[in-house]
């Protein structure tokens, strides 16, 4: 970046996206003009106000500078799709959106069956007329167009895009694509299902206007009746103590003293009074690029009437643990509140959503996170639920033995058939059927129960397998006494000993080796190359390879061959027997277990790695050792530069100080192609220098 790019003026500086939405940068930031650059390129803001008080935004693409549809992103390789008629679908109304029509190329289907396995879906201006059809007094509209997108159906019997064309040789004609048999044979259902299941960049962003309200800050300038109103109201504005406001604004300057990169934005009624308050730091930016597949919303001081209404979004390292990747202050629980945060989130986040998303039980947070996250797998803490439903039965003479049963249908059934089996088998047996509080939970299993969610990556995050789960980011360090005061003495104190924390563990995983247990080279294999956090949970799954016992082929389908794995997870050896589906293809070394263990934690269970191992493969396949777990994952966190004060007898503050002083030339290495050289040369100078003094020593 040139000296020329980062320049702004000064009317640059206060950019607002909504008169609720106010985004404060330092003056004093050299980062500011840079950020504001940025949402100059993502936003494109239409000034009229829409329908439904709504501030509608379309995203526009950096490259091209067009924009890319109202409600449809344009194709990318890896989008997957469940079925072959919503890739269709959804390749036809992004078509419809630009003002092209589509049809099939070409496609094929499985040796000896009529199953589809692939297909290729074109721009209908694809190829040329032939001999007989030039002759024809139709006419010509075929340009030799090579837009296109390649469709093929996965091992997780899914469709992903694997080529992609977006570039037309001819102009849009609308009116024309509208009557074209692609879009004749769309209906209403076939739209709503064209959303693609992959984390890719959101294209549109709604921004929602808040009620308004009137001077006093209470009631709404058009209300008859003020006391309602006002009761209303008062709610929708943060609870704060006297001096808070001002503590807030006072911290968050000082913190971008120190930290350039630290960004907040600040929601505002019409009277000035504060609603809401979102703030994120460069350290929770740069590792959302890493660590941001799975997020878990902590919103547990809402919902627990703590004296700060504070809200979390954390996800988990490389070592299994928490990080921090935004915060925020709420008023109150309304969707709107929450379409505010996640959208501010969002934005920050240069509007890449999370793959999956997991929060507390809430039907506006839910209905928000529809909204701004449709295309991410939403789901409900499971340890809530359990609590919920055992919270109605705490007086049940019969508590125990129900606690055991409910255990039992949620984390040991292993369909969906069968967990509805047992579920209304528990509820009969119980005389429960028709509690509400069950019916309504009931009606939400897809978003909490496991046997739901096999399809869903966790990373470990979740608590969907008996005793996992991530503690919350802030939990032993916020009480529900803690005052905003207290919160801000320690959040930054939080912060290092995290960050602390991970620079150790790194050096553990390092520089220790693993005591292995077995002799299987699985073992071995990934002592080598995981955390020391998240191999060992894998090397316990190795351990437990000795309880399986048999295997039995049930079925055969070419290169496809499904076992039963028996597992003895008791000393009695029969009552105690477990069966377990585990399907193997030969031909791609792809195994999957139906307990789903690699979604949900991303490694393979003993199932699996025992049928590998049945079939003679010697090492994990590549696809099931996961970048994000390996004890050489590189990061590039550009943390804030503090004050040269190390104390050079604690590795931790060292390696700390020396990587933020090492990250800064790497920033400014990669400004120019001279920048880059320059900064290259000083690092192999430093390295000489180094060895020599190393040498010395020896």
């Amino acid at each position: 970046m040139t000296e020329e790019d980062t320049m702004c003026s000064p009317n640059d500086k206060d950019l607002s996206l909504s008169p609720n939405l106010e985004i404060r940068i330092d003056d004093g930031s050299p980062n500011a003009c840079e950020f504001e650059n940025a949402c100059a390129q993502l936003f494109e803001i239409d000034g009229s106000e829409q329908e439904n008080g709504r501030d509608e935004t379309t995203v526009v693409d950096s490259q091209s500078g067009e924009s890319q549809g109202k409600d449809c992103p344009p194709p990318i390789v890896g989008m997957e799709f469940d079925t072959y008629d919503d890739a269709y679908n959804y390749y036809n109304t992004y078509s419809k959106e630009i003002g092209f029509a589509i049809r099939v190329k070409s496609s094929w289907t499985k040796r000896n069956s009529k199953e589809k396995r692939g297909a290729v879906l074109c721009c209908n201006c694809e190829g040329f007329k032939t001999t007989k059809e030039a002759n024809s007094h139709r006419k010509e509209t075929r340009t030799g167009c090579l837009a296109m997108i390649r469709l093929r159906l996965v091992e997780s019997n899914r469709w992903r895009v694997d080529e992609v064309k977006l570039e037309h040789n001819h102009s849009f004609d609308p009116e024309r694509a509208q009557n074209s048999k692609s879009h004749k044979r769309m209906d209403s259902k076939a739209k709503r299902k064209v959303e693609p299941t992959l984390d890719v960049e959101v294209r549109t962003i709604k921004l929602y206007r808040m009620p308004v309200i009137d001077a006093s800050g209470y009631g709404s300038s058009n209300s008859t009746e003020g006391g309602t109103s006002n009761n209303i109201n008062c709610f929708r504005r943060l609870k704060l103590k006297k001096g808070d406001p001002e503590l807030i604004s006072n911290y968050f300057c000082h913190i971008q003293l120190m930290n350039p990169n630290f960004f907040y934005v600040m929601d505002l009624n019409d009277d000035g009074q504060l609603r809401n308050v979102f703030w994120i730091d460069s350290r929770a930016r740069a590792a959302y690029s890493y660590f941001g597949d799975v997020i878990a919303f902590d919103s547990a001081c809402l919902s627990n009437n703590y004296e700060i209404p504070l809200v979390a979004f954390v996800g988990v390292n490389h070592h299994g643990k928490s990080v921090l990747l935004g915060c925020g202050l709420l008023a109150d629980e309304t969707f709107e509140t929450y379409i505010w945060l996640f959208r501010a989130w969002l934005t920050c986040m240069t509007g890449r959503p999370p793959q999956t998303i997991i929060t507390n039980q809430c039907k506006a947070m839910q209905s928000a996170i529809a909204e701004v996250f449709p295309r991410a797998h939403h789901r409900i803490c499971l340890s809530q639920v359990m609590q919920s439903i055992l919270g109605c039965f705490v007086q049940f003479q019969e508590y125990e033995a129900f606690q055991m049963a409910l255990t039992k249908v949620i984390y040991d059934t292993k369909t969906v058939d069968e967990f509805e089996r047992a579920w209304d088998e528990l509820t009969q047996h119980f005389g429960i059927r028709n509690h509400e509080k069950l019916q309504t939970l009931h009606e939400e299993r897809e978003h909490w129960a496991p046997v739901y969610s096999k399809d869903t990556f966790f990373a470990g995050i979740s608590d969907y397998e008996k005793g996992e789960s991530v503690v919350p980011f802030f939990k032993g360090h916020v009480h529900q006494q803690t005052s905003l005061k207290e919160f801000f003495e320690i959040y930054e104190l939080v912060q290092q000993k995290k960050h602390n924390t991970e620079v150790l563990d790194d050096f553990e995983s390092r520089d220790l080796s693993h005591l292995l247990k077995t002799r299987c080279y699985y073992e071995l294999q990934l002592s080598k190359l995981y955390t020391n956090a998240v191999f060992r949970k894998f090397q316990d799954e190795v351990v437990m390879m000795s309880s399986c016992f048999s295997i039995t082929q049930t079925q055969t389908n070419e290169t496809v061959v499904t076992y039963v794995v028996k597992e003895r997870e008791g000393e009695e050896p029969v009552r105690d027997v477990r069966h377990f589906e585990v399907m193997y293809d030969k031909a791609g070394a792809e195994v999957r277990c139906i307990c789903s263990c690699f979604n949900f934690k991303g490694y393979l269970c003993r199932h699996a790695l025992y049928i590998l191992n049945y079939n003679g493969v010697e090492e994990i396949p590549c696809q099931y050792i996961l970048s994000r777990w390996r004890k050489d994952f590189k990061r590039l966190y550009v943390p804030h530069l503090t004050a040269d004060n190390v104390d050079i007898t604690n590795p931790v503050q060292c390696y700390d100080h020396l990587y933020k002083r090492s990250m800064q030339v790497v920033e400014e290495g990669m400004r120019s192609q001279d920048h880059y050289m320059v900064s290259w040369q000083v690092f192999k100078e430093s390295l000489n220098k180094i060895r020599l003094v190393a040498d010395k020593i020896q």
